[in-house]
């Protein structure tokens, strides 16, 4: 009977488990289908989704937002891939959101994360449903990664291109040709260090040729002090000569302007002197000769001179 007793409890024990279980799932079922969530589609054309999986995080500045509910590829264009997300409704997703994805490099495991918006504030939230769509669709934005690769392969291609270049420019005859260029240089670079000697030594003269004439210049400026002082007595006895001189000729022009002036004045009056005289010898010759013209002829003594006989302005009476 005790054995039975045994059974009966360990049964019932595992019957309750069992309703409690099913209770338990029925519960979180319907509070799962309660859960108030936003449901949005994502198209990936340029990404990879390696290592995203469902119920992966979906993140907004690092924070977790959301799930990923499911993904499937697009029969309608075959190139790109649609995921579904379901994100909690406060996250302010909007027209301007974009998704990308983003992957640990340690794990690859990868999530969703949606850029915020550009402004604080009020928003305007995604709510449009295209055409032919069960949710509004966030735009695919463009991934550090994806950058990084582009770059990569920009990078990857240049060099391919400067690698045939280079092929192209280390081509036979052009190596033959830098080798004379480097023959060339060689040379050159030899001749230019023997000029070099060369001119080390003609620097070494220039500079001794350089220290010779700063210290001719030198001495000639210690001369030109010495002369200076010297000559500072003779300049002055020269100046007070000189000043003597000009005082003499002051003096002997002023003697020369008065001489003159006195030699002028014995000139004009010698000349009046002289016409003076030369009309009073005139005066006595005209006299003389009237006195002679009667001494010949005694008729004139007694009787007078005649008219012949008479002087400029004389009359008979």
């Amino acid at each position: 009977m005790e054995s039975e007793a045994r059974y009966t409890l360990v049964g019932t024990i595992v019957v309750a488990l069992v309703v409690a279980a099913v209770g338990a799932v029925v519960w979180l079922t319907g509070a799962g289908a309660r859960e108030q969530v936003d449901r949005y589609s994502i198209y990936f054309q340029r990404q990879s989704l390696d290592g995203l999986q469902v119920g992966a995080p979906v993140t907004m500045l690092g924070v977790g937002v959301g799930r990923v509910e499911g993904y499937t590829v697009d029969t309608r264009t075959m190139n790109r891939v649609r995921v579904t997300v379901r994100v909690d409704p406060r996250t302010p997703v909007t027209a301007a959101t974009t998704a990308i994805v983003q992957r640990n490099l340690l794990t690859g495991i990868a999530r969703i994360a949606l850029s915020p918006p550009a402004e604080a504030g009020a928003i305007e939230r995604l709510a449009a449903v295209p055409s032919g769509e069960e949710y509004p669709v966030i735009a695919e934005g463009v991934s550090d990664i994806e950058q990084i690769a582009d770059a990569a392969n920009r990078i990857t291609r240049s060099g391919a291109v400067a690698l045939d270049n280079l092929n192209e420019v280390l081509s036979i005859d052009n190596r033959a040709a830098l080798a004379q260029t480097l023959a060339n240089v060689r040379d050159v670079t030899t001749a230019l260090n023997n000029r070099m000697e060369r001119l080390d030594g003609t620097m070494a003269s220039f500079t001794q040729a350089a220290a010779d004439v700063g210290r001719a210049g030198r001495e000639f400026a210690e001369t030109a002090r010495e002369l200076r002082g010297a000559a500072g007595p003779v300049l002055t006895q020269v100046d007070a000569t000189l000043r003597e001189f000009s005082q003499a000729a002051g003096r002997f022009e002023r003697d020369a302007t008065a001489a003159t002036r006195r030699i002028d004045l014995a000139v004009e009056v010698g000349t009046l002197e002289l016409g003076a005289t030369t009309r009073e010898i005139r005066s006595t010759a005209e006299i003389l000769a009237r006195t002679v013209d009667r001494v010949r002829d005694p008729r004139t003594l007694l009787f007078g001179p005649s008219e012949g006989q008479l002087g400029p302005g004389e009359r008979l009476r």
